[in-house]
């Protein structure tokens, strides 16, 4: 059974800027420790690049926090919600501290898919309830 929906599209214009006026602090606050990895070596080899990819992870995690009715409040932080890929490139919701156990409690499992383009990265997660 259907849980929750969530959208978001996210101007990278705009993450360029705060990155231009915040720096390496905003991807710091959006990123995990893996996602903030695959960021700075993504941008090292073609700044743009790097851009789109924290526009569809910021994009991704704004979209599930909606689709689980919550939105950017405890337990769900950016943080502890990480947009991972499987080997065959499938982005995945990987979960962690607080917002894992309290996710695997309520019995959901969720599922995302993500896009980007010059200007606009978009995401769509369903969550579904066992």
């Amino acid at each position: 059974m259907i849980h929750g929906l969530g959208t978001d599209i996210c101007d990278v214009r705009r993450i360029r800027e705060s990155v231009a006026r915040h720096g390496e602090r905003f991807a710091e606050k959006v990123l995990s420790e893996a996602e903030l990895a695959v960021y700075r070596r993504r941008g090292a080899r073609w700044p743009e690049r790097g851009l789109r990819y924290l526009a569809t992870r910021f994009s991704a995690k704004e979209a599930f926090s909606k689709a689980i009715g919550l939105g950017m409040r405890m337990p769900m932080t950016w943080r502890s919600c990480e947009i991972a890929n499987l080997p065959s490139g499938q982005p995945v919701i990987v979960l962690h501290g607080q917002l894992k156990t309290w996710f695997e409690a309520q019995g959901l499992k969720a599922h995302v898919t993500l896009t980007d383009e010059t200007d606009y990265a978009a995401s769509f997660v369903v969550v579904e309830k066992d």
